[in-house]
């Protein structure tokens, strides 16, 4: 009788585990790249593209002496035709703002720099998911997590005897905490 029960409970467990580990496979592999991408934040921008392009310009222009003419004549030269916002944050510079892009002239050396930005296809809405951006996301994060602990733990007993949990499986899983570990003791001293 308790070796039948064993039996079913171990069905089950298995059965558990590999629905969940099906189910959630989308959601892992978002969650995988989506976290590659911003782990690498500082070497590319996983949300954006920015488009840079130097620009020389002509003119003897300060504070003051730009007129509406001029701010609508720079957008022309980068293929900008309504401008946001402009500003003079010094007598020889004027930032000029478009609704995904900016113009940054520099009068004293004679060069503009513009700048277009695009939401980088795929990664932008996958990252949004990851940073729990929108509000009611972070309940399906959760659940998400409790399932990932559910599939962690059921497959802790998918086999049996030596190649199982009571062989060299509870060895793997306690390694399994050493790099978390190292890190933090790690990162208390740097």
């Amino acid at each position: 009788m308790a070796s039948e029960l064993v039996k079913k409970v171990r069905r089950l467990n298995i059965a558990t585990h590999r629905d969940l580990g099906y189910f959630f496979s989308g959601l892992i592999i978002v969650y995988c790249l989506s976290g590659i991408a911003l782990n690498h934040v500082r070497e590319w921008n996983p949300d954006f593209i920015i488009n840079r392009k130097t620009i020389q310009i002509d003119g003897n222009f300060k504070d003051g002496k730009i007129t509406e003419k001029d701010i609508t004549a720079f957008g022309e030269m980068v293929g900008e035709k309504k401008y946001k916002v402009y500003d003079a944050p010094t007598a020889d510079q004027v930032k000029i703002y478009y609704d995904d892009a900016s113009l940054h002239l520099n009068f004293s050396t004679n060069e503009a720099v513009y700048e277009q930005i695009s939401r980088r296809p795929v990664f932008y809405q996958m990252d949004v998911l990851h940073k729990n951006s929108i509000e009611w996301w972070k309940w399906v994060s959760d659940l998400f997590a409790l399932m990932l602990i559910v599939v962690s733990v059921s497959g802790l007993f998918v086999l049996k005897e030596k190649k199982g949990f009571s062989g060299r499986g509870k060895w793997l899983f306690a390694a399994g905490f050493v790099p978390p570990v190292v890190a933090i003791v790690i990162g208390q001293w740097v």
